[in-house]
């Protein structure tokens, strides 16, 4: 066997491997999937502040919102197991990763109907057409920024999964 063949014969089994373990193995390195949680009473546990050392978290959030990306466009920690205040969402070119995020402004309620990665069909639920939003970047810099819109709809979904509610 030559040596090219025996190394993709190895790296077809390596990636078997991990697609079984929820590990995508690529030439680039390891990207985490987790899984979903849809236990409601783990859902509605609150978060607790997120640090430094909860990095590995905010890459697996990417990982997995990445792996869902067709039908989900907002994931909070405890979606994937972890109860730490870190939400990342889609804001279609690029995702954004808040980090101990606090709404501190809303601006006209409304009402919608919305449905979740971690629950089955949609729930009806009041949100607001723009928020400010505190929180730290991925890089742990704090940021101040007003969302508007559907981008703020998908801030106040995760931010509602870190305080324990469901919608």
């Amino acid at each position: 066997m030559t040596r090219r063949k025996w190394l993709t014969t190895l790296y077809l089994r390596i990636k078997y491997l991990g697609m079984s373990l929820g590990i995508l193995f690529t030439w680039k390195g390891i990207i985490m999937i987790r899984e979903i949680i849809k236990d409601e009473a783990v859902l509605q546990q609150k978060s607790v502040p997120a640090g430094p050392g909860d990095f590995q978290i905010v890459q697996d959030l990417k990982d997995t919102l990445l792996a869902h990306k067709e039908h989900c466009v907002g994931m909070a920690a405890n979606m994937i197991g972890f109860h730490k205040n870190i939400i990342i969402i889609s804001l279609g070119v690029f995702n954004l990763v808040m980090i101990n995020p606090k709404i501190n402004k809303k601006f006209k309620p409304y009402e919608t109907e919305e449905g979740c990665l971690s629950l089955i069909g949609t729930r009806k639920t009041k949100r607001y057409h723009s928020i400010e939003v505190t929180y730290l970047d991925e890089h742990f810099k704090q940021q101040r920024q007003t969302f508007s819109d559907f981008p703020a709809q998908i801030i106040q979904h995760e931010f509602d999964h870190c305080q324990g509610i469901i919608i």
